[in-house]
C-alpha cells in the first residue's frame, strides 16, 4: 500500500474534496505525506532570475500550506510541505520523483473534454508526465 503520498494543493476550496479522502487512505495506510503548492505568478516564475522579493501571492501560498500542515499534524499525520514556483505539473512531478512519492493525489475541478482544451488541466498534464499513480477526487459542485 501507498507509504509516501504527494497531495498537490492549490489554496482553493477544491483543496478540501482531496483533503477529505486523503485522511481516511492515511488511516489505513499511516503514510507520510508531501504538500506541494505550485506559485506561478509572474514573480513566482521570475524570483530567482530577477532576484524579486516575495510577492503577496507567495506569502499568502506559504501561509496557506503551514495552515494545513499544522492541522494534519494535529492528526498524528507526517506532513512535509513544498511551496514550489512555476509550471505547476512539471513542479508536481519533479517534487514527487525527488522525495520518492508513490501516490500523487489532486482534486480536479469536473471540467469536460472542452472546458479542459480551453483552460488546460494540470491533473491531464501531471498523468502524462509521471509514471507515478495518480489519484484525481472531483471537486465538490456548489449548488
Amino acid at each position: 500500500m501507498y507509504q509516501h503520498i504527494l497531495i498537490a494543493l492549490e489554496n482553493s476550496p477544491t483543496d478540501e474534496a482531496i483533503l477529505a479522502h486523503i485522511r481516511k487512505l492515511i488511516a489505513i495506510t499511516k503514510a507520510k505525506i508531501v504538500l506541494i503548492h505550485v506559485a506561478d505568478g509572474f514573480v513566482a516564475r521570475n524570483q530567482d532570475q530577477f532576484n524579486l522579493e516575495d510577492s503577496e501571492e507567495i506569502r499568502k501560498d506559504r501561509e496557506y500550506l503551514d495552515q494545513v500542515r499544522a492541522t494534519l499534524e494535529k492528526d498524528g499525520i507526517v506532513v512535509e510541505a513544498v511551496l514550489a514556483r512555476g509550471d505547476p505539473p512539471s513542479q508536481i512531478v519533479e517534487c514527487a520523483q525527488r522525495v520518492g512519492c508513490d501516490l500523487i493525489a489532486m482534486s480536479t475541478h469536473g471540467h469536460k473534454f472542452f472546458g479542459d482544451l480551453i483552460l488546460g488541466s494540470v491533473s491531464t498534464a501531471v498523468r502524462h508526465m509521471t509514471d507515478i499513480p495518480v489519484l484525481l477526487v472531483p471537486a465538490r459542485k456548489k449548488k
